[in-house]
């Protein structure tokens, strides 16, 4: 059985900022069929952050009733068998946000992209946001550019595991220092043909075996197919459940 969950964004309590996904994150507790399962932060787009992983901690660990590890990859010490280990141990592997390419490229390094592979075909529940969302899919438009800090950084395409064969964007009706996601998908997606997933903050899909289900944390989160032909963008709402193979065609 595979299930896996791409959230769009929204925040998990950072200090000043409200909960915004709990309703997903309960759903995604749920998936696990487990009464307190163990979750698995894996923050390497963060760089690891600590803050980010005392945070993560709390809320699914404190305030969800979850027992937690985390997974911190950019420790050089750190041995494939205990990377192993971790990826057994976790019902749930929860990626969090951050610089998408320099994630995929440290996890490609370690193996950890074959790791995962196996934790889909093992029943594990795979999830995320931001670039913990684009990770499952064939590719994602990602504003990893924009964590070298210059003027002129544009939205790139990011291969991640194609697990899911489409182009993803998160954070889908927001923006990162003032560009626009959406528009800059609908142009992204002139130039990379297949279909587009776009996931707006606080919505979530959920990919399990041949069905998907929509799910959010509030009433105007919505998630869209995005396709183009003969230069005309096409954009509509995904219903709330269906067959993967019809959405994905």
């Amino acid at each position: 059985m595979s299930i896996i969950v791409t959230i769009g964004g929204g925040e998990i309590g950072r200090p000043g900022y409200e909960i915004e996904t709990q309703a997903i994150d309960e759903t995604i507790i749920q998936l696990s069929n487990k009464e307190k399962p163990n979750v698995l932060f894996v923050p390497t787009a963060s760089s690891d952050s600590e803050g980010y992983q005392t945070v993560f901690k709390g809320y699914y660990g404190d305030r969800l009733g979850c027992n937690f590890n985390t997974l911190k990859l950019l420790d050089d010490s750190l041995q494939l068998k205990i990377i192993e280990e971790k990826i057994t141990w976790a019902d749930i592997i929860y990626v969090g946000g951050g610089n998408t390419k320099m994630m995929m490229e440290i996890w490609k390094n370690k193996g950890v992209d074959t790791l995962l592979q196996q934790a889909r075909d093992n029943e594990k529940v795979l999830c995320g946001l931001s670039a913990g969302s684009i990770c499952w899919f064939e590719s994602g438009h990602s504003d990893s550019a924009s964590f070298d800090a210059t003027d002129d950084w544009d939205y790139i395409r990011v291969a991640g595991l194609d697990f899911i064969p489409a182009i993803h964007c998160p954070h889908y009706d927001s923006d990162t220092d003032g560009k626009p996601r959406k528009e800059s998908f609908h142009e992204f997606m002139q130039l990379h043909k297949g279909v587009g997933i776009g996931i707006d903050e606080c919505a979530a899909i959920i990919w399990q075996n041949d069905q998907y289900q929509v799910i959010t944390s509030k009433d105007t989160a919505y998630c869209y197919k995005i396709t183009e032909q003969d230069g005309v963008i096409s954009e509509v709402i995904i219903p709330d459940t269906g067959n993967i193979a019809d959405l994905l065609n």
